[in-house]
């Protein structure tokens, strides 16, 4: 057995936020090396899986929420009622549907909270820390203190972690402050009375990696951890669903109808004069005769089978009353790569200004990718797999170039860099999204853009290369991406995926309108969209959305089909603008910049191997990411809820004959209401 290393307890975020990173290091006896698995396996079991359980499954807390349940309420009233009055067999009649309904809603619903936890177990969230010298993926669950851990854009910080190196690190931590801009981060010890927000040297579990990429040591996991501290004993409080919303309005009419009607009855018969007892169980015959005794057990019954026969279509419901919501969709909002596209990309050629192939160009992006220059690969974005996944990768960066420094990707500037000394010369090296890198190159050649047109109208997705001299910089930033040389393109293909056209007739069957949002060029979009056969209403840009007012941009969420070159920002906004016209819209993204929009969906739909962010944010995660087994979801929703209504409908209408007079229309109305929501008051389509 290897001895469990002895770590200095308790480590508080002060204490380590003021200390070097060595210091921090030898507090945990670990290294910028990390932990050997032997070690890792040791702390997993002295201090417990690094996980917080606020899904728990409380049998009482279910048992709760059964009792107050309206119609329940007046049937228990009810009840006692008629006891008292003496009607001894309809208190028992009563109590035994009572007790019946309780029972049945109780089993289900407990049963469907356990597969809600089972659910939430198989959503899993990995972390990339360095075991035995080398990193690797693993569940956030077995991240112990003293492990290092890489943290990259998009990426949840698994634990509370004191940072050693960083990149133009920035994480999102709202979850912690409440304030939505992003956090830089820094290796540098902070004064030890900073406050917690301030610790910029710290990175805490739960928060988001919305810039740049870091490297850290674990300090503190579960409920040792910040967030844990502020979780523990906390549940889960969820938001009212249309659905939920709709049947509590509903449960409460009955109970406001059967008190009134109750009443009137009672008063009626003392006026002429008859028994009291009487006319007092006549009435409370009539309330118990409007009022669908088993609505509660029937709607949880109906929610529970229906989870599992989505789980079966691939389909993950994280709470049972979104499947409402989900069937409801009538507009989806989606991204065009890996869900149009096979989400596979392969390097097609490096081309110069002039579009002729040129391996300088392909050379220049492998310096500026996140692979290891001296490993030749290991990259982690996918476009920088392409590149070092090119025959001649290796052999064109040779052994004569060394990265100094590397500034990663983010969503604002689209582009990396790369301060790289190559054959005696430093250079900085920059590339990505040709409409960012051709706005740095001063002096661009014409027949580029015409390069870049063809490439593009050719369904290419294409990224820019650009280089300087850079004989004086140590480190860089953002600022020194200016007065570069285009040097040329990298051209990529992600083809159409063979049953993409099948499944966009599916949607159109279920009369769902398909809308793109894409980071992507228009040009490629609307080619993609175009092989597909999906009919597009018109294409606007980003760029072109910036310029709208609230009123011109809703106009353009209607009236237009993709939305190219659009920011994360953007893409919420398109997603309020369509809720708006009363449509239930649902946005499928698997990206940290696809949060905002899954939040502001009806329903947030994301796929298992989407960012954690995105998972994090979604209602339903599908474990593949296609829109047949989306189309299947909607269809299986749309079945399951229509078993739920139909139940409820049929058991209303037995009694609707006796109870018409006292609230006509009721039924019709809630009929003519989903309908209109269905429709989005818009003429069928």
């Amino acid at each position: 057995m290897v001895p469990v290393p002895a770590i200095r307890e308790p480590l508080t975020a002060h204490a380590v936020s003021a200390a070097g990173v060595e210091a921090v290091l030898d507090w945990l006896d670990s290294s910028a090396d990390g932990l050997s698995s032997a070690e890792a396996v040791e702390r997993l079991e002295s201090h417990g899986p690094n996980a917080i359980h606020i899904h728990r499954v409380s049998a009482l807390a279910v048992l709760a929420r059964q009792l107050k349940n309206a119609v329940l309420i007046l049937l228990a009233v009810t009840a006692v009622l008629s006891y008292a009055l003496g009607d001894h067999s309809q208190a028992l009649i009563i109590g035994t549907i009572l007790a019946a309904s309780i029972g049945l809603g109780f089993f289900n619903e407990y049963r469907a909270e356990q597969a809600a936890a089972a659910l939430h177990s198989r959503i899993r969230h990995t972390a990339i820390v360095r075991r035995d010298g080398s990193f690797a993926d693993i569940d956030v669950r077995d991240v112990v203190p003293g492990d290092v851990i890489r943290l990259s854009l998009g990426q949840a910080v698994p634990a509370d972690v004191r940072l050693i190196e960083t990149a133009a690190l920035e994480c999102d931590e709202s979850i912690l402050s409440g304030e939505s801009t992003g956090s830089e981060k820094s290796p540098e010890p902070v004064p030890a009375d900073a406050a917690l927000t301030d610790m910029t040297d710290l990175a805490f579990m739960g928060t988001v990696v919305s810039a740049g990429e870091g490297l850290a040591v674990a300090y503190a996991t579960g409920d040792r951890a910040e967030f844990g501290r502020i979780a523990a004993g906390l549940g889960e409080r969820q938001p009212e669903t249309d659905f939920q919303a709709g049947l509590r309005r509903f449960s409460y009419l009955l109970l406001r109808v059967a008190v009134a009607l109750t009443v009137l009855i009672l008063v009626t018969n003392l006026m002429l004069h008859r028994p009291l007892i009487n006319s007092a169980l006549f009435a409370l015959a009539i309330a118990v005769s409007i009022t669908p005794q088993l609505l509660p057990a029937v709607v949880s019954t109906s929610l529970a089978t229906g989870s599992r026969q989505l789980a079966k279509a691939k389909v993950l419901v994280k709470r049972l009353v979104c499947i409402e919501d989900f069937g409801d969709i009538d507009i989806l909002i989606t991204d065009k790569t890996g869900t149009l596209t096979e989400g596979r990309i392969s390097l097609v050629d490096a081309v110069n200004p002039s579009g002729e192939h040129a391996d300088s160009v392909l050379r220049l992006a492998l310096l500026a990718s996140d692979g290891d220059l001296a490993a030749g690969g290991a990259a982690t974005n996918a476009l920088d797999v392409a590149l070092w996944d090119h025959a001649d990768a290796r052999h064109l960066v040779g052994d004569d170039a060394t990265r100094l420094a590397f500034l990663p990707f983010d969503h604002t500037r689209r582009a990396t860099s790369a301060l790289v000394d190559d054959r005696g010369k430093r250079l900085l090296v920059v590339k990505g999204a040709p409409e960012q890198v051709l706005a740095r190159c001063p002096d661009t050649p014409q027949d580029a853009r015409q390069t870049l047109s063809a490439l593009f109208a050719a369904g290419r997705r294409v990224i820019a290369v650009a280089v300087k001299p850079a004989p004086q910089l140590a480190t860089i930033t953002p600022d020194d991406e200016a007065e570069l040389t285009l040097t040329g393109f990298c051209v990529f293909a992600d083809e159409p995926k063979s049953a993409a056209r099948q499944s966009l007739a599916r949607l159109a069957d279920l009369a769902i309108e398909v809308k793109i949002a894409t980071g992507d060029n228009p040009q490629v979009a609307e080619k993609v969209c175009a092989d597909l056969g999906l009919a597009s209403k018109g294409t606007i840009t980003g760029a072109q959305l910036e310029l709208l007012g609230d009123e011109e941009f809703a106009d353009a969420a209607q009236h237009n089909s993709i939305f190219a070159r659009i920011s994360p920002e953007q893409k919420a906004r398109l997603v309020t603008a369509a809720r708006r016209t009363g449509r239930s819209v649902g946005f499928l993204g698997d990206g940290v910049n696809d949060a905002l929009a899954l939040h502001a969906a009806d329903v947030g739909i994301s796929v298992d191997t989407a960012a954690d962010v995105a998972k994090d944010a979604a209602d339903v995660v599908l474990l593949e990411k296609d829109l047949g087994v989306l189309a299947t979801g909607v269809a299986t929703g749309r079945r399951i809820f229509a078993t739920a209504a139909a139940g409820r409908d049929q058991r209303q209408g037995e009694r609707r004959g006796r109870a018409e007079h006292t609230y006509p229309g009721v039924h019709e109305k809630s009929v003519a209401h989903r309908t209109a929501r269905r429709k989005g008051g818009l003429p069928t389509r």
